[in-house]
């Protein structure tokens, strides 16, 4: 297997696979794929690929007939590719991890659009047991569930514009928060 961060082509592959397959209840896009991942990476306990790759898809109902068994080798081999890039950042180089936001100009102004991204981490987080989060890294979680739960669209709604960018800002660091915290109680615990 490959090593390294997937090319533009490979990230629109898997874009295109993810579509081609998808419904209402799966991951709808490579943002989302990397927000589940990086939640899946991040939390309490080691999440088995029959587990996570079950919910990618949204329930074993959803999971696609392939067309070949070269698409799904190598959407499975992108997948985890993807995946360990994800993991060498997070552990080792923290200060290159980049969730992979969506971005969207409108009038020759850019838009970064961090929904997609964040509601992945939520489904990732929905795979594990995140309650015995402390109250001091609650706040990262609850940045991301800002911009990750339908519940929260009209909290966004209310806010100004300089407020949701600030928030946009603090979602990297709030991920690699949560990520040393379940990082430092897996290590306790071997």
């Amino acid at each position: 297997m490959n090593q390294g961060p997937l090319n533009e082509e490979e990230l629109e592959w898997l874009e295109d696979v993810l579509i081609k397959y998808g419904s209402e209840e799966s991951v709808m896009d490579v943002a989302e794929l990397d927000g589940m991942l990086t939640a899946i990476l991040s939390g309490p306990k080691m999440i088995e690929p029959s587990v996570w790759l079950v919910a990618l898809w949204g329930g074993e109902e959803f999971i696609p007939v392939w067309e070949s068994q070269e698409e799904v080798t190598r959407f499975m081999d992108l997948t985890f590719q993807h995946m360990n890039d994800i993991a060498d950042r997070l552990n080792d180089y923290p200060e290159q991890f980049e969730p992979l936001f969506g971005e969207h100009t409108v009038d020759d102004t850019d838009y970064t659009i961090v929904d997609e991204w964040c509601f992945g981490y939520m489904r990732g987080v929905a795979l594990d047991d995140w309650s015995t989060l402390p109250e001091a890294f609650k706040p990262s979680l609850d940045l991301i569930a800002l911009h990750g739960h339908e519940d929260n669209m009209s909290a966004l709604e209310e806010m100004s514009e300089e407020q949701i960018e600030a928030s946009i800002e603090e979602l990297k660091p709030a991920a690699l928060n949560l990520h040393g915290y379940w990082l430092s109680q897996r290590q306790q615990r071997h």
